[in-house]
Order: C-alpha cells, then sequence, then structure tokens
C-alpha cells in the first residue's frame, strides 16, 4: 500500500530501495584500504597536509576498529560521514579527486581478488584430493559409460583424472579473470577524470594493483570483469555437478560403487534405512543458483550506455553469492572425496556388463585376422544380439556368414578371445596419450602433481605480492612511516 508522500513518510522507503549498505558490507575493509591509498597520494601530491592526513588515517583506524558509522545510503558515505564526525570537516579533504563511481569499482576489485585468491587455493586443494585418490587406484578396473550405459571397462585413476582435468582448467579460467580483475579504476572520478594533479599509478601500486584501467569512461563503468568470474564460476560449478551426480548415483543401492561418509550424508526423517546423499545434491543444485546469478547479471549489464548507470548495483550481490555458493561446493566436494569409500569389487564386477569388452574383440580381430575393422564390428555386433556368451564356436560360425571365413583359420584363438574378454588386459593395452592403462595414469599423475606444485608456487606469488602491498599501505599511519616519506 502507498503512502501519503504529502506526508514525507516515502523518504525512508526510497531511501530502503536506494540503499545498497547490506551487500556493501563485503567491500567495507576494502574501502579503508582505498581511503588510505588515496590518501597518501593526496598527501604526497600536496593536495592534503600531511596532518589532516594523519587525522584521517587515525579516524580510519578507529572505524575499522570498530567505531560506529555514519549515515549515509552505501558504506562509503557512511565511513566518510564517520570520518567528519571524528576529524571535524577537514575530514572531507578525503574524497578530494574521488568520486563514489571509481571508489565502488575499485573496492569490488579489491574484494573480488581476494575471494578468487581463496577460491583457486580450494580449487587446487580439490584437484590434489583427486589425484592423491587415483594414484591409488590406477590397478582398479570399473566400468565406463557413455549415455549412461556400461561402454568399456576403464580405471577408478582414469575416471578420476578426468574430472582432475577439469579442475585444472577451471583453475585456469579463474587465474585468466584475475588478471582482469587486478586492475585499479580508482582516479577515474565520476568517469571524465578529474583536475586535481592525482598520481592514479602510484593509488594502484600501493593497493597491489597489476595495473591500471585506463580510459575513465570504461573504468567506472564496466563490469564485465564480474561477468567474466560469473561464466568462470558457473563452468567450475557445472563440472563441481557433474562429479555431485556420479556422487549420487554411485552411491545408490542399484550402483553400489562408493559410501558416502555419514558426515555427507543424512539419514531419511522417516526410513532409517536411507542414506542420503544431501550435499551432493545441493552441490547439483547450487549449480543452478550460480547460472542463475550469471544470467541476472548478463540482463542487468545489457543495453547500459556508457557511463556509469546506478543499475550496476545489482550485479554485485550476485556475484559474491555466487562466490560464496562456489567455495563452499568445491570444499565440500572435497571433503566428500576425501571421506568416501569405494567398493572396488562391485566396480570390477560391474566392469564387464554389458558386453563392454566388445570393443576390444572387434580390435582383436583386426590386429589378428586382418579383416577390415567395420567387418569385425558387424560380427561383435551379432554376437552381442545373440545375448550368449562369446565362444570362438559361435565367433567362427559368425565371422563365416559375413566375411566368408572363420576367424580361427585367419589366426584368431580361443586364448585372444579370452584375453579380449578379459576387462584388465583391456585395459593394460590402451596405453596410449590420455589412456586408462596404469602406466599411463601413473605418468599423468606424475605430471598433475608437477602442475599442482608448480600452481601452488604461482598462487602464492599472487598473494604475497597482495599481501605486501597491503602491509605496506597499512603502515601509513605509523608516524615513523610518515617521517621515512616525508624525508623521501
Amino acid at each position: 500500500m502507498f503512502r501519503d508522500q504529502r506526508l514525507g513518510e516515502i523518504s525512508e522507503d526510497i531511501l530502503d530501495y536506494l540503499s545498497s549498505r547490506k551487500a556493501d558490507q563485503r567491500i567495507f575493509l576494502a574501502d579503508l584500504l582505498v581511503d588510505r591509498a588515496h590518501l597518501m597520494m593526496l598527501k604526497e601530491r600536496g593536495l592534503i597536509s600531511e596532518e589532516v592526513a594523519s587525522k584521517i588515517i587515525a579516524a580510519l583506524d578507529e572505524i575499522e576498529e570498530g567505531s560506529a558509522l555514519g549515515a549515509g545510503e552505501d558504506v562509503h558515505e557512511a565511513i566518510e560521514a564517520a570520518v567528519i564526525a571524528l576529524v571535524g570537516p577537514e575530514g572531507g579533504r578525503m574524497h578530494t579527486g574521488r568520486s563514489r563511481n571509481d571508489e565502488v569499482a575499485t573496492c569490488i576489485r579489491i574484494a573480488l581478488r581476494d575471494d578468487l585468491l581463496d577460491l583457486m587455493d580450494g580449487e587446487l586443494c580439490f584437484i590434489k584430493t583427486l589425484v592423491r585418490l587415483a594414484a591409488n587406484h590406477r590397478e582398479s578396473v570399473i566400468p565406463g559409460f557413455t549415455h549412461t550405459q556400461h561402454a568399456q571397462p576403464t580405471t577408478l585413476a582414469h575416471h578420476l583424472l578426468a574430472h582432475a582435468d577439469a579442475a585444472l582448467r577451471d583453475l585456469g579460467r579463474l587465474k585468466d579473470a584475475y588478471r582482469r580483475v587486478n586492475k585499479s579504476p580508482l582516479g577515474a572520478a565520476a568517469f571524465a577524470s578529474t583536475g586535481f594533479d592525482i598520481d592514479r599509478a602510484r593509488t594502484a601500486d600501493l593497493l597491489g594493483f597489476d595495473g591500471l584501467v585506463e580510459n575513465s569512461m570504461d573504468a567506472v563503468s564496466s563490469r564485465d570483469f564480474v561477468l567474466e568470474v560469473l561464466a568462470a564460476l558457473s563452468i567450475a560449478m557445472v563440472n563441481c555437478s557433474r562429479l555431485a551426480e556420479e556422487l549420487i548415483l554411485w552411491s545408490s543401492s542399484e550402483f553400489g560403487y562408493l559410501e558416502l561418509d555419514n558426515l555427507y550424508a543424512t539419514t531419511s526423517s522417516i526410513m532409517p534405512q536411507k542414506k542420503n546423499p544431501d550435499t551432493a545434491e545441493l552441490a547439483r543444485a547450487k549449480t543452478g543458483s550460480v547460472i542463475g546469478s550469471l544470467v541476472a547479471a548478463l540482463s542487468i549489464c545489457k543495453a547500459l550506455p556508457m557511463s556509469y548507470n546506478r543499475d550496476l548495483q545489482e550485479v554485485t550481490p550476485h556475484l559474491w553469492r555466487s562466490l560464496d555458493w562456489t567455495q563452499s561446493t568445491v570444499r565440500i566436494l572435497d571433503g566428500c572425496l576425501s571421506s568416501l569409500r569405494f567398493n572396488l569389487e562391485r566396480l570390477k564386477e560391474s566392469s564387464v556388463l554389458g558386453f563392454s569388452t566388445a570393443t576390444e574383440l572387434a580390435d582383436s580381430l583386426v590386429r589378428i585376422t586382418g579383416m577390415p575393422f567395420r567387418t569385425a564390428h558387424s560380427i561383435v555386433g551379432r554376437i552381442a544380439a545373440g545375448k550368449g556368451e562369446p565362444t570362438m564356436r559361435t565367433l567362427d560360425e559368425i565371422s563365416l556368414e559375413i566375411w566368408g571365413s572363420p576367424a580361427s583359420e585367419r589366426g584368431f584363438s580361443n586364448d585372444h578371445l579370452l584375453r579380449a574378454l578379459d576387462p584388465v588386459s583391456n585395459v593394460a593395452l590402451r596405453a596410449n596419450a590420455g589412456g586408462p592403462a596404469p602406466e599411463e595414469t601413473a605418468r599423468m599423475i606424475e605430471e598433475r602433481m608437477r602442475l599442482i606444485a608448480e600452481e601452488e608456487k604461482n598462487l602464492a606469488g599472487m598473494r604475497s605480492r597482495v599481501d605486501g602491498a597491503i602491509e605496506v599501505l597499512r603502515a601509513i599511519g605509523r608516524s615513523d612511516v610518515l617521517r621515512d616519506l616525508k624525508g623521501d
């Protein structure tokens, strides 16, 4: 029900509608860092006195330690109001040569890069778990599926490495996005830069950025970096959802391939025999939520004219929620994998169901007798249609009918038949690059562990670069640092 605007009661409703204070909690600390960097640059450029800068920094310290924020429709206004309350009118000099537009764009990037670093850490742990599990199961024969039907035997190591490689690509996409996230828009002001003699490169360096979003209009109005991150998160979650789906299927009584630890499953409220894979099901569901956030953000950003529009305020909540959902999903799936128990006997028994060795039988006929593959495919297809256990007698009869010669007369023996039907032999023969043969999965595991170590080193360097810059920035309020800067 609408209230009478003449009474002035609508103002609170409008302010609440405009406010981003709830979502801004995520960028509170980032805003304080931006304020510090901007103040230091203003002081160095002679745009603010050292005395005023020190008072404002002391006020920022007090705010960070828990001083009540002032009024304002967003965290930026609230911090500025609190600074002015603590310092007096001179506190308003903090906003010299700056707009909320470049301020908020910078804060989002700072908070986002920290979340990306944490997520990449989680991805590496997840990948390491997959690869270590694979190392324990190079010889564990399991059924492979296409169209959710038994296809060919493979190994558990081969299967787990497939998920690990997908996760490595997810990590690569996050790293690529990070490079574009970690650029500074600060100093772009509202969109047309500022007449004050500021130093954008200095604030970028103080905040640990790798460079500038140079064009001032682009700097404040673009959110393609958010869209790119949301796209990377959506793809990562799709890959997580595929694994979650397998955990759900494989833990069912119909499959019986694995059992989830009780920590990651629940009991039915009415059926005491049930063990429900709730965490994996929620991982599957949260994937849809992340994809929905990407679509929502794309819809908000489309057709926005240059430069800044308030519509962009609605984009960031989708980003933060998706980051949280993805981080927790990766963490939960890592825990599921680390604690589950595989039923290796059931997996091996299932590896030959549905005549899954048929492909190797056809391949063996080609290698040994020299018949064309399509002919071998027809012969084995006829055997499969018969639904009986393949024998040399059946094979010879069908081979004579289709090829005009019994396979046994072309060197194909019963030993060859038994070897072709053996899932272990099937797997061992597939030693080409990327195949399931134990020696090949051993090579892949070694290579993935090397990649993981390399990525851990790279990630530590990225984090060190940011943390080092912020550590220096936080020292800005110390008298000895100010004295050193004055001496310079």
